[in-house]
């Protein structure tokens, strides 16, 4: 996947997560949470201009604030990983959810500065009353092609959070198991963590 897709990917789940407040979060349904928080985030982007300028520390705020209160990033970073995260110690599961998030973050950061006046319109969700498991379908309209989102979310407690997410027909936690799957193989999981950390190392002074 190109550098340009990967950024119009995350920039469309930047847009569809969010932050609403706990009373909200407990008791909305799962599709009326996700257009709460994304007209949240998008009122965020528009009111700050230093966000849409790629300001990378507006950027780490904004999504630790707005984003990861409704993800389950444990998860999200273990699917990604597969079947090599049972084989890691909690201190390498650590380092990949820390770098792992850095990655976002840091595309986030060039994608956000795109953020125009896209709206966020929900589709028919699939799932059924009583589900733990569902999946939330948006679109999101601006400039240019609608762009088709979808997110998979489960029931924890009262909420519900955010496990992978889906854009132009790819699962995002999918896409980086076949590539951490491939490093893995060739150089272990220490591999695949120093490889995440060059990565970002050379995307500038590492968030934290």
């Amino acid at each position: 996947m190109s550098l340009e897709r990967l950024n119009t990917w995350l920039l469309a789940a930047t847009l569809g997560l969010g932050t609403a407040v706990a009373h909200a979060q407990a008791t909305q349904a799962p599709d009326a949470l996700i257009k709460a928080v994304s007209t949240d985030v998008l009122d965020a982007v528009r009111a700050d201009k230093s966000i849409k300028q790629g300001d990378v520390q507006k950027v780490v705020a904004l999504v630790d604030a707005k984003v990861m209160p409704h993800v389950d990033f444990q998860r999200m970073t273990s699917s990604a990983v597969g079947r090599y995260w049972r084989q890691a110690t909690p201190e390498q599961q650590k380092k990949l959810q820390d770098e792992f998030k850095i990655l976002l973050v840091r595309t986030y950061s060039g994608a956000l500065a795109q953020v125009q006046d896209q709206t966020v319109e929900l589709k028919p969700m699939r799932g059924t009353p009583g589900d733990k498991e569902v999946v939330v379908k948006t679109e999101i309209r601006g400039r240019g092609d609608p762009v088709q989102l979808d997110y998979r979310l489960e029931q924890v407690g009262s909420g519900w959070k955010i496990y992978d997410v889906n854009v132009l027909g790819v699962w995002l936690v999918e896409n980086y198991r076949n590539s951490f799957s491939q490093e893995i193989g060739a150089n272990g999981i220490d591999g695949l963590i120093g490889k995440l950390a060059e990565r970002n190392a050379k995307a500038g002074s590492t968030p934290r």
